[in-house]
């Protein structure tokens, strides 16, 4: 049987996302329309709504809904842009991506997600995202540069890469910290080269594993 998850879904965006504070109405609008119960395993899919993250398998996990908003608002989507990810995971952050970008590369390094997320996004004929197997900790460089990057691990430094293949005027959020606790950062890339940095909250995240993060 079939389960309609529009209520729960509609209660999730409304307390946890704009209760505290999220007012992008294209990230609202966005996440009322991606159904997160298809990201979790079909045991899991009552609690695809709560106010938490979830585990997704190889221990890693789906992120908690507000952290996704936060995360995606930050970025300042308006439609147009080419939008890095780091992290593919359960493909949920992706399909939020997808829906606010015009164009989505998400890499990920386990390729078992791989597969899942091609499906979930075929399935909800988003067809406007890259995917790639891959080290994320290096970016995507022949790709480059990026209006925006998001980076769903957290790394003890932020990689020299990412702001190498961030265009100006583009956006990279992501959590720098130890493997215990970390910050959520913006970075915006100035026209003179330099950056602007920005802490938005505290945050825990799973580690990002390769050649510039643990």
């Amino acid at each position: 049987m079939m389960m309609d998850y529009t209520i729960s879904r509609r209660r999730m965006v409304d307390q946890q996302i704009v209760e505290r504070g999220i007012s992008d109405p294209r990230v609202i609008d966005a996440m009322l329309s991606v159904p997160r119960h298809l990201f979790v395993e079909t045991g899991l899919q009552g609690h695809a709504y709560s106010d938490s993250s979830l585990p997704i398998g190889e221990k890693q996990t789906i992120s908690q809904p507000y952290t996704v908003a936060v995360m995606t608002e930050a970025l300042g989507l308006q439609g147009t842009e080419r939008v890095l990810e780091i992290g593919t995971g359960s493909a949920y952050q992706t399909a939020i991506l997808a829906k606010l970008a015009k164009r989505v590369y998400s890499i990920e390094r386990i390729g078992v997600f791989i597969g899942r997320a091609r499906k979930v996004l075929d399935q909800l004929r988003l067809s406007n995202v890259n995917l790639k197997i891959a080290d994320g900790t290096i970016g995507w460089q022949d790709q480059a540069p990026f209006s925006a990057i998001l980076v769903a691990a957290g790394s003890p430094d932020i990689p020299t890469e990412y702001l190498d293949q961030l265009e100006i005027g583009g956006v990279l959020v992501m959590p720098v910290g130890d493997e215990e606790q970390q910050t959520l950062l913006r970075i915006v890339r100035q026209s003179d080269g330099s950056f602007k940095r920005e802490q938005l909250m505290n945050c825990k995240f799973v580690p990002l594993i390769g050649q510039r993060g643990w």
